[in-house]
């Protein structure tokens, strides 16, 4: 007898607390301070950054609430290899038994399986309309997201929750 997994509504806010996108993923773990779920990319086949972001790519999500970031790892929909990890600066996520939401912060790091990476959409992060205190939270977890990055440990960030 297996036990039931439950679904888990995803919910992206903009500063405003805006949604901007919804979808459902599957809790695979969860502790104190963080969650990971499984999702499936639900938007069309999208070029990016040398990668091809394919629907129903599966994804595996951990969410912090203790931290100011969350980090995705993008598997193929076909062979399931490993595209990268797309790690986003965030608020802390809000978690309940339904549903995880935090408002995007628009920097994001994308990492790729060799290890190299781009630093994403600092320009945007410079029009947002936030206070000194949550933009200076913000470049501390990119700082903390690029660390991660060069030291190779963002699988263990991912499926252990690791430090």
């Amino acid at each position: 007898m297996t036990a039931h997994t439950p679904n888990i509504v995803v919910i992206k806010l903009n500063t405003d607390r805006e949604e901007t996108w919804r979808y459902e993923g599957r809790i695979l773990s969860q502790n104190d301070h963080s969650v990971l779920i499984e999702a499936f990319f639900n938007r069309p086949d999208l070029p990016f950054h040398g990668i091809t972001l394919r629907e129903n790519d599966r994804f595996f999500e951990r969410y912090y609430t203790d931290r100011w970031y969350n980090i995705f790892e993008i598997h193929d929909r076909d062979d399931d290899r490993l595209k990268g990890w797309y790690c986003n600066v965030t608020t802390p996520a809000e978690i309940t038994p339904e549903k995880i939401s935090y408002i995007d912060l628009a920097l994001d790091v994308l990492v790729y399986p060799g290890g190299e990476y781009l630093v994403l959409d600092q320009d945007e992060f410079k029009d947002l309309k936030i206070g000194s205190q949550m933009r200076a939270k913000a470049r501390q977890a990119l700082d903390s997201l690029i660390l991660l990055a060069e030291s190779g440990d963002l699988n263990a960030a991912v499926h252990a929750g690791a430090r």
